[in-house]
């Protein structure tokens, strides 16, 4: 079979060679018939390339430093650190072609790459920017591990993504290029994932939200609805809680930044409240005394502060005296291990004044007031199985 090649396939090779042979005659010829304009323009594009570069080692320096005050410095830093130094060279080249002269084809070329590193370089700046807001508000650049990681990281590829996307689309629209039909599938393509995504992205965006507005953090006690209990673990899809009650409670993000969330670790103090029901009988000289023993209880343990006591109702059977009392601790243990010794204080003193405890019925269920002790002279016979010898 005889070799035979195809004009059709050869015509865009024929053209693509000529092109080049072309470009490559006029920049000899505009070299040897220029040179000193080329010379003062490349003198010119050097030093604007040492003024980047001194903006870029600016930069880098920025990136060292650590602002406690603020991060607007490293941020800005890191900027300046992302000039690529082709940009730098393509962008000093752009600046000082007219004062060389170039060709057409020269200058076409230059524009066209500058085009094309100037958005690559915009898309990379804009990412630093919003990178370094979202690390200082994820507590830092160095977040690493974890669901604060993870986050960070879905936020880099998400943000890296649609950067590029926008330069793609601006670097072919300025290159000419009719980018409508583009525009219009991104625009669908985005849609139909978004629409198919939802609860993902729905809890995704949630997770961010947590790790970012922080609201609750790891190692916080929360309750909402009926559940209390200590946050374990913050993941991209459901925060993981162990109830007081000893089971872990998995939840999704979605769902629980919906409900009404308290955060019990946020508390300098927790309040506590019980209700005192007492004998109507008891006199009362007794019950103005009351609240100095309540005081006393509740003061004599460290770090508890006696905020109100007194009666509350007296419509009841009984006399209701209503306590409340501030422990200074935001641990729940503390705050729990507080509310037994002043209960075990106040039945002491309450046993000690003959003060009668009554029961729902208004009946009393303590030994009544000014009663001798059981097993004394006048008191009432011990029945077998209530105590003393049988």
């Amino acid at each position: 079979m005889a070799n035979m090649t195809d004009p059709q396939v050869d015509a865009p090779l024929r053209i693509s060679q000529s092109s080049i042979a072309m470009l490559r005659d006029e920049s000899i010829s505009w070299i040897l018939s220029h040179y000193l304009q080329i010379g003062i323009a490349l003198g010119i594009g050097a030093v604007i390339c040492a003024i980047l570069y001194g903006v870029r080692m600016l930069g880098t320096r920025l990136c060292q430093r650590r602002q406690s005050f603020t991060h607007w410095p490293e941020t800005i830093g890191r900027v300046f650190n992302a000039t690529k130094l082709w940009f730098i060279v393509l962008f000093a080249a752009k600046l000082v072609d007219g004062y060389a002269d170039p060709p057409p084809m020269v200058a076409q070329t230059i524009s066209v790459m500058f085009t094309i590193a100037a958005g690559i370089q915009g898309a990379l700046w804009v990412r630093e920017l919003i990178l370094g807001v979202v690390e200082h508000r994820a507590g830092g650049t160095a977040v690493s591990g974890g669901a604060q990681g993870s986050a960070v990281g879905v936020i880099r590829l998400l943000v890296t993504i649609a950067l590029f996307a926008i330069a793609a689309v601006l670097i072919l629209d300025n290159l000419d290029v009719n980018v409508t039909g583009l525009i219009a599938g991104l625009g669908i393509g985005g849609i139909a994932i978004g629409l198919a995504a939802k609860g993902i992205f729905d809890d995704l965006f949630s997770a961010l939200s947590i790790i970012f507005d922080k609201p609750f953090q790891r190692g916080d006690q929360i309750r909402w609805d009926k559940t209390t209990g200590t946050v374990e673990e913050i993941g991209l899809k459901t925060t993981r809680v162990r109830a007081t009650t000893g089971e872990e409670v998995v939840i999704s993000n979605t769902n629980l930044l919906n409900k009404e969330l308290h955060n019990m670790a946020r508390l300098n103090r927790r309040r506590v409240e019980f209700t005192l029901h007492i004998a109507y009988h008891t006199p009362a000289g007794v019950l103005s005394g009351i609240q100095a023993m309540v005081k006393d209880a509740v003061e004599g343990q460290d770090k508890c502060k006696l905020v109100r006591c007194g009666i509350s109702d007296l419509t009841l059977p009984t006399i209701e005296i209503q306590v409340q009392f501030d422990v200074l601790s935001q641990s729940w243990d503390r705050v729990f291990q507080a509310r037994h010794e002043i209960a075990i204080a106040l039945l002491d003193a309450f046993e000690a004044a003959r003060i009668e405890f009554a029961g729902p019925d208004g009946k009393s269920i303590t030994p009544p007031v000014n009663a001798p002790p059981p097993g004394t002279a006048g008191a009432p016979p011990v029945e077998e199985g209530e105590g003393g010898n049988v």
